[in-house]
């Protein structure tokens, strides 16, 4: 990567936007992270602004005397607690304003901008990128984000490609993606008996890399939409097994399919009474049944060695979990 470009990552202190900046610095890249939040990593400090994506004017003037070259437009409300699309503008009015303001950066090469793979259901494969079927509210928020970009494209002028994350894990992770581990970790994690599971999970490593490798490629995936997550699905019984030798805890119990419904069923009532989070519920566990297996052919042709074997990025993950319970013991 040539060190002498310039880097905006808004959402830049969250999971992957952590990860892409710490990858960006080791090469010596001019980076600037903006964001409403301070970073998770505290040797961060020094490339952050505080700053509301949705706000505009503020948001213009520090993009336009940062003159970037290449702008990751990571920030977004991730969560699946909000009650109405007003609750997701950083995933609406957010985007709009990064278009709005592109079009008077002339050193801009690409804009990469960030959606998820919630604009479907899980399950549901869609026959184009425009064929949408979000099932939460977050994930029509990233619809409409995914509209406002294609249909004022004419105002970008460079590059732009639209990612859309599946599961990405790794150091530096949070809900829900930790959670998989915690519960690996504390023995409540049950693996499905007989269920082969594939999932096209992605590395953080690895996406990090990917997400430089579009830089490198930008007038190949110009205009294109593209699922974010490693090469090949993972199955979920090796990564978990994996994850409890990586840990050394006691060995994963498989139990029947009936039973875990009916732990999903007590999670939907104690869901109807007011418990914010329980372990399991139905949606959670419809998840964890369903394979989950994205085309991602375009990102492999210009990614096609990535870094990261699955050993190693879970033993690269749990080496960082050990370091955080360290931290905080």
């Amino acid at each position: 990567m040539n060190n002498s470009l310039r880097f905006i990552v808004t959402g830049g202190s969250g999971f992957i936007g952590t990860n892409l900046i710490d990858r960006l610095s080791a090469q010596g890249c001019s980076i600037l992270n903006i964001d409403i939040n301070p970073p998770r990593n505290q040797d961060q400090m020094k490339f952050w602004q505080r700053i509301d994506i949705c706000n505009f004017e503020m948001l213009k003037r520090s993009v336009e005397n940062f003159n970037p070259n290449v702008i990751y437009h990571l920030a977004a409300r991730t969560d699946l607690y909000g009650n109405t699309i007003d609750d997701y503008l950083a995933n609406t009015e957010g985007v709009k304003n990064i278009v709005d303001l592109v079009s008077s950066l002339k050193s801009l090469t690409i804009v990469v901008f960030a959606s998820s793979r919630l604009v479907c259901e899980i399950g549901y494969q869609p026959k184009g990128d425009q064929d949408y079927l979000p099932n939460t509210i977050y994930g029509e928020s990233k619809v409409i984000g995914e509209k406002i970009v294609r249909q004022n494209s004419y105002k970008i002028p460079c590059s732009w490609v639209i990612v859309r994350p599946t599961s990405i894990w790794g150091p530096w992770f949070s809900t829900p993606y930790k959670d998989f581990f915690s519960a690996i970790k504390s023995g409540r994690y049950f693996h499905p008996l007989g269920q082969t599971i594939l999932k096209s999970f992605g590395y953080v490593g690895n996406s990090t890399y990917q997400l430089l490798q579009l830089v490198k490629n930008a007038k190949l995936v110009d205009e294109k939409t593209l699922y974010l997550c490693d090469n090949e699905p993972i199955n979920l019984e090796v990564m978990s097994n994996l994850i409890q030798r990586s840990l050394n805890v006691k060995k994963i119990k498989k139990i029947p399919i009936c039973i875990l419904k009916m732990f999903a069923f007590l999670g939907d009532f104690l869901k109807i009474i007011g418990y914010k989070d329980p372990p399991l519920t139905s949606f959670r566990l419809k998840n964890l049944l369903q394979n989950m297996v994205y085309d991602n052919n375009p990102l492999s042709v210009i990614s096609p060695n990535l870094p990261y074997n699955l050993e190693e990025s879970v033993s690269l993950t749990c080496d960082w979990i050990k370091s955080q319970d360290l931290k905080h013991s």
